[in-house]
C-alpha cells in the first residue's frame, strides 16, 4: 500500500510537469486520428472481402488475405503507438531537463529515434500476437499463465521507449537495459502500474455514473449522458497516457543517474525506486 501511495505522490508530481507543457496533451489524440487513419480503409477491405465470401464475416476471417489484414492492422497500431508514445517521453524528458518542449520538438525527436522505436514496434507487437495466439488455444489455466507472462513482459519493457529516445539505444539494446533497471525496481513498478490504473478508473467513476443516471431517463437524457461519458473518459485517457510517459522518463532518468530529474526532487522518487 505504500508504494501505491508513492505512485499517487508522484502521479501528483507527473501531472505538476505536464502542466507546464499542457500542449503535448495534443499528442495522444494525434495518435487516436493516426490510428483512425489506419483502420477506416483496413476496415472497408474487411467489409468488402466478408461480402464475397459465403459465409459471410465469419468465414472471411479465416481466409489468408484476411488474416494479413489483420496482421497489418495490429503492425501498424503498434508502431503509431509506441511513435507518439516516444513524442510524448521526448517531451517530458525536455521539461525535466530544463527545456521548453512543443509537440513539434517531441515529434522531430520522436521521428530521429524512428531506427529503433520501428523495430521495437514490431517486436513488441509480434509478442503480442504470438501471445494472443497462445492465449485463445489454452485453458483455463494456461491462459492464466500466458496472462503472466504479458504481465512479466510489459513490466520488463517498460522503460525501453525511454531508453530508446532519451539516450538513443536501438531495440534490442533498449530492452536489454529496460531488464537490467527493473531486476531492482520491478516491485515499484508492478504498483505504479497498478496505481495509475486505479487513478485512471477512479477518474472515470463520475462519467460511468453519469451515463448510467441520464440513461434512465431515456430518450435525450440516453444521449446526453453517453455525450457527455465518452468525452470524459476520452480526456481521462489523454491525461492518463501523457502523465505515464512522463513518469516513465522521470523513472529512466532517475535509474540511470540516481538523481531526482527537475520536479521531482524533494519527492519520495528515491525512496520509491531505490536500488536494492
Amino acid at each position: 500500500m505504500g508504494r501505491i501511495r508513492n505512485t499517487f505522490e508522484l502521479a501528483k508530481l507527473s501531472w505538476g510537469v505536464l502542466k507546464k507543457d499542457r500542449e503535448l496533451l495534443v499528442i495522444p489524440i494525434l495518435s487516436f486520428l493516426v490510428s483512425a487513419a489506419l483502420l477506416i480503409p483496413l476496415a472497408f477491405v474487411v467489409f468488402a472481402t466478408a461480402s464475397t465470401e459465403s459465409g459471410g464475416v465469419n468465414e472471411a476471417s479465416a481466409n489468408p488475405a484476411m488474416l494479413l489484414v489483420g496482421i497489418v492492422a495490429a503492425l501498424g497500431l503498434s508502431v503509431i503507438s509506441v511513435f507518439f508514445n516516444g513524442a510524448l517521453v521526448a517531451g517530458a524528458h525536455e521539461r525535466l531537463a530544463g527545456g521548453d518542449p512543443t509537440v513539434g520538438s517531441a515529434i522531430r525527436k520522436a521521428f530521429s529515434r524512428i531506427p529503433g522505436l520501428v523495430p521495437w514496434a514490431i517486436m513488441t507487437a509480434t509478442v503480442g500476437l504470438i501471445l494472443r495466439a497462445l492465449r485463445e488455444r489454452a485453458g483455463w489455466l494456461g491462459q492464466f499463465a500466458i496472462n503472466m507472462i504479458g504481465l512479466a513482459w510489459e513490466v520488463a519493457t517498460f522503460l525501453v521507449v525511454p531508453a530508446i529516445v532519451i539516450d538513443g539505444k536501438g531495440a534490442v539494446e533498449g530492452l536489454k537495459t529496460s531488464g537490467a533497471l527493473l531486476k531492482s525496481t520491478w516491485g515499484e513498478n508492478l504498483a505504479a502500474r497498478v496505481g495509475f490504473g486505479l487513478l485512471g478508473f477512479v477518474a472515470m467513476l463520475p462519467a460511468l455514473l453519469l451515463i448510467v443516471v441520464l440513461a434512465s431517463l431515456g430518450g435525450v437524457g440516453l444521449i446526453v449522458g453517453i455525450t457527455i461519458g465518452v468525452v470524459w473518459i476520452a480526456v481521462v485517457v489523454v491525461v492518463m497516457t501523457a502523465l505515464n510517459a512522463v513518469f516513465q522518463a522521470a523513472l529512466y532518468l532517475y535509474a540511470t543517474s540516481g538523481m531526482a530529474p527537475s520536479g521531482f526532487e524533494g519527492s519520495s522518487i528515491g525512496e520509491s525506486f531505490s536500488r536494492r
